[in-house]
């Protein structure tokens, strides 16, 4: 009988941790404050999850969404300088980027999704406080765009090509 309630206890812990973990990854949504399709279509809305994951990625810096989000060879097609190739290279930018804002917030203020691709609008906020190069944080607010172009494929995104506006950055955190 003890061992009947031991038993039922470890299963209910575990139910309740797969719960968790699994409403963690699903409660964090950002929605576009603009979406066009040209043609609504479960393909559409395939692409439109795996954006939605890369920005939470982005907004959060959660692996489990760049993971989700990302084909396992995923190719950026415009990488800066130095940066590791795929997911890696992502996951890396990432915690660096991270590192010198911390409270990084993410909005997606665009998405447009036309055949197989998603052209997305970012808007990054939070607040220097860390170090880029020899420039160290003094709080300083952070608040650029960006724009992504999404090649995606059975749910993933398999190529991007990126452009953030680092000229607003740097003038910003001077």
């Amino acid at each position: 009988m003890k061992k009947n309630k031991i038993l039922n206890s470890i299963q209910t812990t575990a139910i309740g941790i797969a719960m968790l973990v699994g409403s963690t990854v699903q409660a964090h949504e950002i929605t576009p404050e603009i979406f066009v399709s040209a043609v609504p279509s479960a393909h559409t809305e395939e692409i439109k999850q795996a954006a939605m994951n890369y920005a939470k990625f982005w907004d959060t810096g959660d692996e489990i969404y760049a993971r989700e989000a990302l084909f396992e060879n995923f190719k950026d097609m415009t990488p800066p300088e130095g940066r590791k190739e795929g997911v890696e290279g992502v996951l890396e930018a990432s915690q660096n980027f991270r590192k010198a804002v911390p409270n990084l917030h993410v909005e997606v203020e665009h998405l447009l999704i036309t055949g197989d691709f998603a052209t997305i609008r970012y808007r990054f906020k939070g607040n220097f406080n860390g170090r880029m190069g020899d420039i160290i944080g003094q709080g300083q607010v952070v608040d650029f765009p960006a724009v992504d172009i999404y090649e995606v494929h059975n749910g993933k995104i398999i190529k991007n090509w990126h452009l953030e506006d680092y000229n607003t950055f740097f003038s910003q955190v001077k």
